[in-house]
C-alpha cells in the first residue's frame, strides 16, 4: 500500500498561513497577497515543492483531504506554482471532480451545454495531459452531448477501463502527472535556459473551480491597469460571457470589451458593479502588491471572482514607465524603481527597435553587435552609402567586413551588416559609437562586386538597392522594411536617470570621437569623454590626401610640412570638443593605427592615389606594398609610431595646447587629458613625455599663456599591466583598454572570433565570450595587478577602463570593487551605465542595511 504525503506539506490559503515564494511558489505566494487584501479568492490549498518532490518519487498524495477542504461535489482546478513565473511549469488542469454524477446535477442547475462543456473539457484534458493519449483522438469541434460520449468511449478504448469518476483518484492522477512532468529532462532544460537553477521546485495550487458558466451574468476574463507595450495608464483586456478560464483570451471567440463602447457590448454596461469592483481591487493590488497586475477573473451569476493576479508581462519601456510611475506616487522607493529596469533592457528605449509581433521575413543570422533596427537601401561599399545619402535615401552598408576605408560609408548608413567579425570588431565598435544597429558575422553571405549584388544563404539574392532591415538587438536581417517603435527617451527616462545619477559611485565617461560624438555625451549626460580616438579624425576626403601626403614624405622636413596642413584641422576639431564639453574632462587618445590603413588597396584606389600625389603608379604601389604588414595589430603602431615618426604626436600635442588656450578663453577652463597607447615599457613614456613637454614650453611662450593637462597610458598588452609601477612614474592616469588587452592575454583575434566563439561557449570552454563580458579571472587579474601596482607609485593615480567592456554591467561591478574612477563606453551605452552602476550601489547599501 502506497504511503500518504504528511498532512502538514499541504495547506489551505488564508491570510496567516505560513506560504513563502521559496517553498510554495510565485503563484501559491500572489494568491495569499491577495486574500490579505480582501479580494474573493476562491478557496485554495497549496503544496509544497517538498510534497510535489515526495509525489514525483512515487509517494501518494492524500486527495481525500484535499478535497475535504472544498466540500462534497466540488470541482477545483490545479496550477503550478513555480518560484519564478519565468520558469514555467505543467499545465493548468480544470474541473478535477468532474463525473457523471456531477455533469447532472449541473445540467440542472447550469444547463446541459454548460455542464458538457465542462465535463468535455476535464475530459479531453486529462486524457492529453494525465493519461499521455494522442491528442488526435480527443479533438472535438463542437460541445454536445455526442462529442462527450465519443471522448469517454475513446478513453476507455485506450486504456481498457472507464475513466475514472472518483474525484480523490482523479485529483491524485492530476498533480502525479504535472510533479512527474516537472522534473523531466525536457522540463528541466527549457527552464534551466529560464535561468533556472537545476534544482529548482514547483509547487501547486488547487482551487475551486469558479465557473463562469450559467443562468445570469456570468463568463471569465482578463483586466490589466496600464498598457503593457507602452505602460501608459489604461484599462484593457477581455471577457467573454459564458466562457471558463483563459478561453476568455481564445481571439476567434466572441468578446465583450471591458470599457464601455458604442461599437460593441462591454463589460462596463453589461454589469457596472463588477466592473467597479474590479477597478477598486486593481488598486488595491497596485497599492498592496506595489506592482501592476494583471486580474485573471469569473462571473457567476453577476458574483466576482478574482481567480488568479500575475504581474503584468510588459516592454522594457512599459517596465520603465511602470517603475518610476510608481516611485512618483509613492508606492515604491526610488532606489526600489531603479532595481526594477534591467540595464539592458534601456537599448529598446535608446534606439528604434521593430514593433513586437511583425512578421520578419529572415534571411541571415548574426551577432547582435549593435543595438536598433534601420531599414533602408543595400548599399555595397561606402561610395554608395554615400551617394544614397546624397539622394536623401537611407541605407544599410553591407561588407564582408569593415576597414578604416569605410568610416565614410558607416556615417552615410542607417545601419551595417557583415559576413565576418565579432562582438569588438571594426564594424561592432565603430557601429556602437554612432549609434548604428549592426550586425556581424552574418556567415554564408556571398557577394558579386561585378554585378552588384548580395546572396543570403540558401542562394537568395538581393541587388544594391533592394530594401531591408537590419535588427541588430536580435542579431537578423529581414528582407523588405518592417513596422518599427520610435526611441522613448520621455520624461519618465530623464527621472530614471536623475535617480541613477544620485544614487551612483562611479563616474560615466563616453568614447567619443566627434563634435557629434560629443554632443550626444552630453544628451546622455556623460560625465566626460573617456577616450576620444583621433585617428577617426583623418578619414574625411580633404584630410585624407593630405595625411596620404605625410605618409608618402621623403624626409622629415616633407613630413612635417604635410602635418602642418592637418594641424589647423585637428585643432579645430579640439575646440570643438572642448567647447561641446564645457569643462569636462576629455581624454584624448594619441595616433594609434598602422599607417597602411590610411592606404587604398585597390588597383583602382592606387591609380587614384597616384593621380592625387602626382608620382607614379608603380612607386606608390611598391611603398603601399613596403607598409603592409604580416601582422598589423601587432606592428607598426601606437606608441611605436610616435618614437619612429615623432612629428606625429609633436603635431598633434600641438594642436590639443593650442585648442586648449583658445577653448579656455571662450568657455570654461579646459585640463586636457593625453593617452599614450600600446605602451609595453617605460621608457617608451619617457620618450614621448619628453617631447609633448617640450610642445606644451613652445606653446605656452609662443602663445603668451598658461594652461595644464595631464598625460597618461593607455594599457593594452600584458606587459604594461605588469609594469604598471613603473609606467605610473610617469603618468597621472592608467586606462586600460580592455579590447586589444583581451585579445593580447587570449592571442585571440577579435575580428576573427567570430567563427568559433559560440562553439567554444556552448562546449564551456570560456564562460562567456571575452571580448562581449570582462574576463574578470585572465583579464582581470591583470587589470588588479596593474592597478596595485600603479597605485603603489602614485597613490592618486585616476584608473579607468575604456573598452567595449566599460558599458557592461559585469564589468562596471569588477571596476567597482578594485575602485577605478570611471569607465568609459560608446555614447550609446552611458545610459546602460549609468543604471548599472546605480543599481549595484542600491543593492550594496541595501546589504549592509541588513547586515547592520
Amino acid at each position: 500500500m502506497q504511503k500518504h504525503i504528511d498532512i502538514h506539506d499541504f495547506a489551505e490559503l488564508a491570510a496567516e498561513a505560513a506560504i513563502a515564494a521559496t517553498g510554495h511558489g510565485w503563484r501559491a505566494r500572489n494568491l495569499q497577497g491577495l486574500i490579505r487584501l480582501g479580494l474573493p479568492v476562491p478557496r485554495t490549498v497549496a503544496l509544497s515543492f517538498a510534497a510535489v518532490r515526495a509525489i514525483a518519487a512515487g509517494l501518494r498524495p492524500d486527495a481525500e483531504r484535499i478535497l475535504a477542504r472544498f466540500g462534497p461535489g466540488a470541482l477545483v482546478s490545479v496550477r503550478p506554482s513555480s518560484e519564478n513565473p519565468d520558469w514555467g511549469g505543467p499545465g493548468t488542469i480544470l474541473n478535477v471532480g468532474m463525473n457523471a454524477a456531477r455533469h447532472a446535477a449541473l445540467a440542472r442547475s447550469h444547463g446541459e451545454t454548460a455542464a458538457t462543456a465542462l465535463y468535455l473539457r476535464f475530459v479531453q484534458a486529462y486524457a492529453i495531459h494525465v493519461a499521455r493519449l494522442d491528442p488526435d483522438r480527443f479533438a472535438a469541434p463542437e460541445v454536445t452531448p455526442a462529442a462527450l460520449a465519443a471522448a469517454l468511449a475513446a478513453y476507455e478504448a485506450e486504456t481498457d477501463e472507464p475513466f475514472p469518476a472518483d474525484p480523490a483518484r482523479q485529483l491524485a492522477e492530476v498533480l502525479r502527472s504535472m510533479a512527474r512532468a516537472w522534473e523531466g529532462t525536457t522540463a528541466r532544460l527549457l527552464r534551466e535556459a529560464k535561468g533556472a537553477p537545476a534544482a529548482a521546485g514547483l509547487g501547486l495550487v488547487v482551487q475551486e473551480m469558479a465557473l463562469g458558466l450559467g443562468p445570469g451574468a456570468s463568463g471569465s476574463g482578463l483586466i490589466q491597469f496600464v498598457d503593457p507595450a507602452s505602460g501608459r495608464p489604461g484599462v484593457s483586456g477581455r471577457y467573454r460571457p459564458q466562457c471558463l478560464g483563459r478561453e476568455a483570451l481564445d481571439p476567434g471567440a466572441a468578446a465583450f470589451s471591458l470599457l464601455r463602447d458604442p461599437r460593441a457590448p462591454s463589460l462596463e454596461e453589461a454589469c457596472p458593479a463588477a466592473f467597479a469592483e474590479l477597478l477598486r481591487h486593481g488598486a488595491a493590488c497596485r497599492t498592496g502588491l506595489r506592482e501592476e497586475m494583471q486580474i485573471e477573473f469569473a462571473l457567476e451569476n453577476g458574483r466576482l471572482r478574482v481567480i488568479d493576479a500575475a504581474r503584468l508581462r510588459r516592454t522594457a519601456r512599459a517596465t520603465l514607465r511602470i517603475a518610476v510611475a510608481l516611485a512618483d506616487d509613492g508606492v515604491i522607493t526610488p532606489e526600489e524603481a531603479l532595481l526594477r529596469v534591467e540595464p539592458r533592457a534601456l537599448s529598446e528605449l535608446l534606439h528604434r527597435q521593430v514593433a513586437p509581433g511583425t512578421p520578419r521575413d529572415v534571411f541571415a543570422r548574426g551577432i547582435a553587435a549593435s543595438p536598433g533596427a534601420a531599414a533602408g537601401r543595400v548599399a555595397l561599399g561606402p561610395a554608395a552609402a554615400q551617394a544614397f545619402a546624397a539622394r536623401g535615401e537611407a541605407c544599410i552598408l553591407v561588407r564582408r567586413e569593415t576597414t578604416p576605408e569605410d568610416i565614410r560609408g558607416m556615417h552615410a548608413a542607417a545601419g551595417v551588416l557583415t559576413e565576418r567579425g565579432g562582438i569588438t570588431s571594426h564594424a561592432a565598435v565603430i557601429a556602437r559609437g554612432l549609434g548604428l544597429p549592426c550586425v556581424v558575422g552574418a556567415a554564408g553571405l556571398r557577394f558579386d562586386p561585378r554585378e552588384r549584388r548580395l546572396f543570403a544563404p540558401g542562394g537568395r539574392a538581393f541587388a544594391e538597392g533592394d530594401l531591408i532591415t537590419v535588427d541588430g538587438t536580435r542579431g537578423e536581417a529581414i528582407a523588405g522594411a518592417v513596422e518599427m517603435l520610435e526611441p522613448a527617451l520621455d520624461a519618465s527616462f530623464r527621472q530614471l536617470m536623475a535617480w541613477a545619477d544620485a544614487a551612483r559611485d562611479i563616474d560615466i565617461r563616453a568614447n567619443a570621437d566627434t563634435p557629434a560624438d560629443a554632443r550626444l555625451a552630453r544628451e546622455f549626460a556623460a560625465g566626460g569623454i573617456g577616450l576620444c580616438r583621433t585617428e577617426h579624425m583623418f578619414f574625411d576626403e580633404d584630410r585624407l590626401t593630405v595625411m596620404r601626403e605625410m605618409i608618402f614624405a621623403d624626409t622629415p622636413e616633407d613630413r612635417r610640412a604635410a602635418l602642418d596642413r592637418l594641424l589647423p584641422m585637428q585643432r579645430e576639431d579640439f575646440v570643438g570638443l572642448f567647447e561641446i564639453m564645457h569643462g569636462l574632462p576629455v581624454c584624448i587618445r594619441l595616433f594609434d593605427p598602422p599607417l597602411h590603413e590610411f592606404l587604398p588597396q585597390s588597383r583602382e584606389g592606387l591609380r587614384e592615389l597616384a593621380e592625387a600625389l602626382g608620382r607614379p603608379l608603380p612607386e606608390v604601389t611598391r611603398r603601399v606594398e613596403t607598409l603592409s604588414e604580416f601582422n598589423p595589430m601587432l606592428g607598426m603602431r601606437g606608441v611605436r609610431l610616435g618614437i619612429v615618426l615623432p612629428e606625429i604626436y609633436d603635431m598633434q600635442a600641438r594642436a590639443i595646447f593650442e585648442a586648449t588656450i583658445e577653448a579656455s578663453r571662450n568657455g570654461a577652463p579646459v585640463v586636457p587629458e593625453i593617452m599614450i597607447p600600446l605602451v609595453s615599457a617605460k621608457r617608451e613614456v619617457e620618450l614621448v613625455k619628453t617631447r609633448i613637454d617640450a610642445v606644451a614650453a613652445a606653446v605656452r611662450v609662443a602663445r603668451g599663456a598658461s594652461f595644464d593637462y595631464r598625460l597618461g597610458v593607455m594599457v593594452e598588452t600584458p606587459r604594461a599591466a605588469l609594469r604598471a609601477g613603473e609606467i605610473a612614474q610617469h603618468a597621472a592616469f592608467l586606462s586600460f583598454g580592455t579590447n586589444d588587452l583581451t585579445q593580447m592575454t587570449y592571442g585571440l583575434s577579435r575580428d576573427d572570433a567570430g567563427r568559433f566563439m559560440s562553439a567554444y561557449v556552448q562546449q564551456h570552454v570560456f564562460p562567456e565570450d571575452p571580448f562581449h563580458v570582462l574576463d574578470v579571472d585572465g583579464v582581470g587579474e591583470l587589470l588588479l595587478i596593474g592597478a596595485a601596482r600603479g597605485r603603489a607609485t602614485r597613490p592618486g593615480l585616476t584608473l579607468s577602463i575604456c573598452g567595449e567592456h566599460g558599458g557592461n554591467p559585469e564589468s562596471i561591478a569588477f571596476c567597482r570593487a578594485a575602485r577605478f574612477d570611471y569607465v568609459s563606453c560608446s555614447p550609446f551605452r552611458v545610459p546602460v551605465a549609468r543604471l548599472a552602476a546605480a543599481r549595484l550601489a542600491v543593492a550594496d547599501r541595501l546589504q549592509a542595511d541588513q547586515s547592520s
